[in-house]
């Protein structure tokens, strides 16, 4: 930071002096929820406008490329930012129709939410911008560069870091040190020594080199040095885009369009050329574009001189190797103009298309002889597609002198399969996908150009701006939040003598300690101790059903099992010491999957059971029946604000006091209480807000509380410990992934009459939360809809990955997305179209449920309706069908999706809240409630109720943070009822002041709330007062039994439970109430895939939400916007990916896809139902924290019909299953087409995200098509004899040991599995007839193998 002036949010601006604009709009704008994102989206619109101070609108949603939220939906942002456009800026003044109000979205009395309230982006309710009131760039930086010229040397006990100032210098360090790393934004490094614990003890800076900082322009094209910023590049082309000839200029609107995706803003701003090109990533997005353009680069050394290097096939030597020689340094590139009759493209595929890495990527360019379709020059050059940029040669020599038609496309394919083959099991997997992608970018690059050459180029559509929602009383924090002022757990000034913990992690997934050595970790300076069980003074049992342990003693059931814990003086070093760690393990056989915890017999006590009706007297009367599987995956919460807590013992009676990022800060105190071995009252857990949980931190946060604890005590002094995202990803759980077998029946008009339902979870290493979350997922199967006749079982598996947990959902998607699939399938059935059967079936007035609860005040027709009314449903149905008979590779699809969401917690006991309100004699009010704030607005709701019921401004009122010595028992902030119960206890609270305050009131009814009060005060009336609440609903009690239904077990009760006739449901005998009342909702979503790539874009969603009467209508706007979002990356971008021994490969934001600024939908419009009133909760209000998340499965199902459409083209009209989510992968091999059946795609039954073992893999490449056996031609026999005998090798040795049966023409079809009576380790490999409908060829190998429920169909041409 040498030399530059560094401004932080801290900096612009505060609510102790004023705030900056961009804080203020932002706020008042509804765009902060949890807040912890907040800093860094205020500080890039801020940067943005010092550098642009009336930015276009796109400029400015260009401008978060790297930023990521969690919890708006990402539109209020957008929304508040747009008032800075110069699209905004109107000659009309506030007369402007984007500031006049506008009756779009409504809340619940049928008015606009603008006529309810001041429009939330009419100019005049904000501070005017004035860029010129903006900070003075310091003068001493502007007047000089004294501190650029100054070479800079610094050291550390492991790292030298040099920063030359001349060229001469540069080369003289590398020549001495020619391993030295060169780095200008230590995007790359910076990860490998902090992720991987690369070191690299030099360091050189090239910042401040006049020759490798420069852009010029040359005859031959532009130049750029080596240490130029890619965003720098970005803007020098741009100018010469501008300038220059269209023709002459396509590279370089291919890097800028590439560089649209490339990153985040934020590393484009530092992260240079030459280290784009210099670590050589087979992925690299920019390294194809100066292959394919013909680049050349020049290199220099100081002995060796200077010397020019064309890019081209030679120029990547091997994995991260390139032809530069170790002492050289890349001095510059230059990148040529292209020229007439010359056409280039690029191309790009991730899983989410900004600041993603590339699955597969490729540029393109053509030159044809003038005035012509013939092809004189082509290169092709292609990333993700080998361990280097690779170009395909042999196509690209072969096309020479080709004429630019179908037949050249139609060569080009097996050529590019020939060139860029993928053998099984490559790094990365997905290789059907990525040889589909190979051909399907050339294929685009042949239309485009085509479509070039015919001069008929069509423009796409611009995306609409959508209307602002929202009234003018925002979050509680979201000045603070703006601001950087708000404090989180890991904000907490330092204290004295404070040390950091870093966890010690196993490595296996299942296995027994054999040793733990950490005597080399504390052989390093700075490291304190190293902490394990023995150092547990209490209880070392952790988790909600006491089976787990805080430091594993003796074996590990997962990766990410903490072992241990290293103290040390700082973060970095207590990391490094812990990875210093030695463990030795005695490993067993892991179990990873649904299916092997199944064959295992892995289950978690109990089985749910729920059967209603006759279901075999249903299946009679029905006309048809489907059967099905399906699974969804699961998804990591990736709040913002990773696990976080510090522990302070107080010296004294063994009391200490937690501060931790929780949902639950009472079952915290519990729970360290216990490890600790104290009483409850000894233990104090403060909570002032959390940066995101989303159930990520009701069970989970636990542990990292109880071990930073156990670890404060032993030392008697503070310890802080806040995870890296990696260790919070392998650590904690995420949403369970499910399993569904199902049978359905119906009638000819798509009436359902009977359903079968097996759902799987794969729970993890212990139970935690997993018991109601399968319940809920029962209780939700129905959806929306009446099925008279159901038999439902649920299953929890237990297997060795984290303990999963609870989700926003809490296992309602996961039973809704079930029920949604078979209604498409009978839709697809009857040849109808889905939203007819779904409207066929919803539930009417005097319905129950399967578990026999009255669907009181159903709304969801009224929600349905107003959806169809609004979306213009209809009508846009025509115009999309029109649109795929007219467009082969783009399809649009339609889909609507209700939700139906049981409020209550599913633990009877919980339903239940406290509170707390001081009065002090200036009249203002303290608040305290058993609530979190973690970006839901719930501490504004509560101000909101108390100020209601108080009749005070809410000025007037303050809460300060969750206290366990304030209200103690508090249930968990989760399951959607925050508002509810604890709204509730505060207008228990809240009525008690107001009866002591009334004879004040009657004695001076011209005073005011302050005069009341201190004539109180005067009279010794006390000014605090409690409130409690709790849930009760019906007389049935909650059962316990030991098996057959629902255990309950809680750390607050004792081993066989107790009675409680409160809300509750028997499983036993399907009575009771298990929620209090339901919230519903329906959407409506459009979509566009590209057959090609299978990306996709949201061109509209339509919502409307029964929220009863909202307490914040912009607060549940947010949260509906916030939940549809994260939904949609449950549904569409979300995978995770684990290796077959339980390694996690997506463990960060590199891997791992959260939806970004760009997926929001195109139009997004959100409604709350007219005239809704819910007597049951806090001023007729619904809780709405979890409902709305499964409406983004609207997007998902969208998705699918748009791929009916692109099979029906393809002449596929049969129902296919799409699992979820619906990556582009998915998508794209969906799409049959020419191109996947050229990729050799296997359709697999093995979970999507379990990557397959290579060896395994291999073996399976030889009855691929296109297999030639190396000597001679062989007969079907012969194949079997030779190939399948490796096969059954291998089998014996690694798939238990089963026994093996080869069995011909043994089948009647490749549906059928057979059941052998005691051969459930069986293997099976039959040759079968599959009929003339066999899409590849008449005969087949079906290799199926009994084994974990897995079948693999593969191909194979003629034997």
């Amino acid at each position: 930071m040498h030399g530059l002036a560094v401004t932080t949010v801290e900096g612009i601006g505060s609510t102790k002096t004023r705030l900056h604009p961009v804080q203020e709009r932002l706020a008042k704008s509804h765009g902060s929820q949890c807040g912890f994102c907040t800093p860094g989206i205020v500080m890039s619109m801020y940067t943005l406008l010092r550098n642009n101070p009336q930015p276009s609108v796109d400029e400015m949603e260009k401008a978060f490329d790297g930023n990521l939220c969690r919890c708006t939906g990402y539109r209020p942002i957008l929304e508040g930012f747009k008032t800075f456009t110069k699209e905004f800026q109107c000659p009309m003044g506030d007369q402007c129709c984007q500031k006049m109000k506008t009756p779009k979205d409504s809340t619940d009395n049928g008015d606009s939410v603008q006529e309810q309230n001041q429009d939330l982006t009419t100019a005049n309710t904000f501070t005017p911008y004035d860029a010129s009131q903006e900070l003075i760039f310091p003068s001493e930086l502007q007047i000089n560069d004294v501190y650029d010229k100054k070479d800079l040397v610094y050291k550390s006990a492991r790292v030298t870091w040099y920063r030359p100032t001349t060229l001469d210098q540069l080369l003289k360090l590398k020549s001495e040190n020619p391993d030295a790393k060169i780095v200008t934004g230590n995007t790359e490094v910076g990860i490998e020594v902090k992720f991987k614990n690369m070191l690299y003890p030099i360091i050189i800076a090239p910042t401040s080199i006049p020759e490798m900082t420069e852009c010029s322009k040359t005859d031959s094209g532009l130049c750029f040095g080596g240490a130029v910023t890619l965003t720098e590049m970005e803007k020098f082309m741009k100018k010469f885009i501008e300038k220059l000839p269209a023709h002459r200029t396509k590279v370089f609107v291919a890097v800028v369009e590439m560089l649209r995706w490339f990153a985040g803003h934020q590393v484009r701003n530092v992260a240079a050329i030459a280290g784009n090109i210099m670590t050589a990533s087979p992925i690299s997005d920019l390294n194809p574009i100066w292959l394919a353009a013909g680049c050349n680069i020049t290199v220099m050394s100081k002995d060796g001189g200077q010397r020019n290097i064309p890019m081209d096939d030679a120029f990547f030597q091997g994995y991260r190797q390139t032809v530069v020689k170790p002492e050289e340094v890349l001095l510059n590139i230059t990148v040529p103009y292209t020229k007439q009759d010359e056409y280039f493209h690029s191309y790009k595929q991730a899983h989410r298309r900004d600041d993603d890495i590339a699955i597969v990527n490729a540029a393109m360019r053509v030159m044809f002889e003038p005035g012509t379709d013939v092809v004189k020059e082509l290169s092709l050059a292609y990333g993700g597609m080998a361990p280097t940029t690779v170009m395909a040669k042999t196509t690209m020599k072969s096309l020479i002198g080709k004429h630019w038609n179908e037949d050249l496309m139609t060569a080009s394919c097996q050529l590019l399969a020939d060139d860029l083959p993928l053998s099984p099991g490559v790094p990365g997997g997905s290789e059907s996908y990525r040889q589909t992608l190979t051909t399907s970018f050339f294929f685009k690059f042949y239309l485009t150009v085509l479509q070039q050459l015919e001069a008929n180029k069509k423009d796409l559509p611009g995306q609409p701006e959508s209307d602002p929602i929202g009234r003018p009383i925002v979050h509680k924090s979201a000045l603070e939040q703006t601001t950087g002022e708000a404090r989180y757990c890991d904000d907490t000034p330092k204290y004295e003598g404070e040390l950091y913990l870093s966890p010690v992690l196993s490595t296996v997934s299942r296995g027994k300690i054999v040793e733990v050595d950490p005597s080399l970790a504390l052989q390093q300076p700075g490291v304190v101790d190293y902490i394990s069980h023995r150092d547990v003074p209490g209880s070392n049992i952790t988790g909600p059903f006491a089976d787990e342990e805080v430091f594993a003693s003796e074996k590990v059931e997962s990766q990410g099992y903490i072992i241990g814990a290293v103290l040390a003086d700082d973060q970095q070093l207590a990391r490094r010491a812990a990875n210093m760690v030695k463990i030795r393990y005695e490993e067993l056989e892991p179990i990873i999957t649904i299916e092997q915890a199944i064959e295992a017999n892995s289950f978690i006590p109990p089985s749910y059971k729920l059967e209603n009706g006759d279901i075999e007297a249903g299946f009679k009367t029905s006309d048809h029946t489907i059967e099905g599987e399906v699974r969804i995956g699961g998804q990591e919460h990736f709040y913002l604000e990773t696990q976080a807590c510090i522990a302070i013992p107080k010296g004294e009676h063994g009391e200490m006091d937690i501060i931790s990022g929780t949902q639950s800060p009472s079952d915290t105190q519990n729970m360290v209480a216990a490890a600790l071995g104290v009483p409850n009252n000894r233990v104090v857990c403060h909570t002032k807000r959390i940066g995101g949980g989303f159930g990520g931190k009701e069970s989970r946060s636990i542990i990292i509380a109880m071990a930073v604890a156990i670890a404060a005590n032993k030392h008697n002094i503070p310890v802080r410990c806040m995870l890296d995202r990696d260790e919070d990803m392998v650590m904690t759980g995420t949403r369970h992934p499910f399993l569904a077998r199902y049978k359905v029946g119906f009638t000819n008009e798509g009436n359902v009459m009977a359903l079968t339902l097996d759902l799987y979870c794969n729970c993890g290493c212990s139970t935690d939360l997993s018991p109601s979350i399968m319940a809920r997922a029962i209780l939700h199967s129905d959806n929306c809809y009446r099925i008279p006749n159901v038999k439902l079982n649920g299953y929890m598996c237990r297997t060795n990955l984290a303990s999963n947990t609870a989700f926003r959902g809490f296992g309602a998607p996961q039973g809704q997305f079930v029920c949604e699939t078979w209604m498409t399938q009978i839709a697809k059935y009857l040849n109808i179209n889905p939203e007819k059967v779904r409207e066929l079936n919803l539930y009417t007035k005097g319905d129950k449920t399967p578990f026999m609860q009255d669907i009181e005040d159903n709304s969801v027709r009224y929600c349905w309706d107003e959806v169809k009314e609004n979306s213009k449903y209809e009508k846009r149905k025509e115009t999309i069908e029109e649109f795929n008979r007219n467009n082969r590779w783009k399809k649009r699809g339609l889909a609507m999706t209700t939700g139906k969401h049981g409020i209550a917690f599913g633990y009877h006991v919980l339903n239940q809240a406290g509170a707390l309100v001081h009065v002090y004699t200036d009249g203002s009010v303290l608040l305290s409630h058993g609530g979190i704030e973690m970006g839901q607005g719930l501490y504004t709701k509560m101000i909101q109720v108390a100020s209601r019921a108080l009749s005070i401004p809410h000025e007037f009122i303050h809460t300060m943070e969750t206290a366990t010595n304030t209200v103690p028992n508090t249930s968990s902030t989760a399951a959607s009822v925050g508002s509810d119960i604890n709204g509730m206890a505060v207008l228990n609270a809240c009525k008690v002041i107001n009866e002591r305050l009334e004879p004040y009131k009657k004695s001076n009814p011209e005073g005011e709330w302050k005069d009341w009060v201190n004539a109180a005060y005067t009279d010794r009336v006390g000014l605090s007062s409690t409130g409690f609440y709790k849930l009760v609903v019906t007389k049935y009690p909650l059962h316990l039994v030991s098996s057959g239904g629902l255990v309950v077990k809680h750390p607050a009760l004792g081993a066989n439970g107790r009675r409680i006739p409160d809300i509750g449901y028997d499983w036993k005998t399907n009575s009771g109430n298990p929620y209090h009342y339901f919230t519903f909702g329906v959407a409506c979503s459009e979509v566009e895939i590209d057959c090609l790539t299978g990306d996709h874009t949201v061109l509209r969603t339509d919502i409307v939400m029964d929220v009863g009467k909202s307490l914040n209508p912009t607060i549940d706007i947010g949260q509906i916007e916030g939940a549809f979002v994260q939904g949609y990356g449950l549904f569409t971008l979300e995978e995770q990916r684990y290796s077959p021994n339980g390694f996690l490969y997506t463990r960060g934001p590199g891997s791992y896809k959260i939806p970004s600024f760009s997926d929001i939908p195109v139009e997004f419009n959100v409604s709350l139902l007219k005239g809704s009133s819910n007597p049951k909760a806090v001023y007729s209000s619904k809780a709405i924290g979890e409902p709305p998340l499964f409406l983004s499965s609207s997007v998902f199902f969208a998705i699918h019909d748009a791929i009916s459409a692109a099979r029906h083209d393809a002449g596929y009209d049969n129902y296919f299953t799409l699992h979820s989510p619906a990556t582009a992968e998915r998508i794209r091999m969906a799409c049959v087409d020419q191109f996947t059946k050229q990729s050799n795609y296997m359709t697999c039954n093995i979970p999507f995200n379990i990557i397959c073992d290579p060896e395994f893999r291999n073996m399976i490449k030889m009855l691929r098509p296109g297999y030639k056996p190396p000597t001679r031609h062989v007969t079907d026999g012969d194949l079997l004899d030779s190939v399948l005998s490796k096969i059954i090798e291998h089998m014996k040795t690694h798939l238990d040991g089963g026994d093996v049966t080869v069995v011909r023409d043994g089948w009647s079809g490749i549906n059928n599995i057979p059941v052998i009576a005691g051969s459930d380790k069986s293997y099976f490999i039959s040759t079968i007839d599959t009929g003339t409908n066999c899409v590849v060829s008449r005969n087949m190998i079906l290799l199926c193998l009994r084994h974990r429920d897995t079948m693999l169909h593969v191909p194979r041409q003629n034997l």
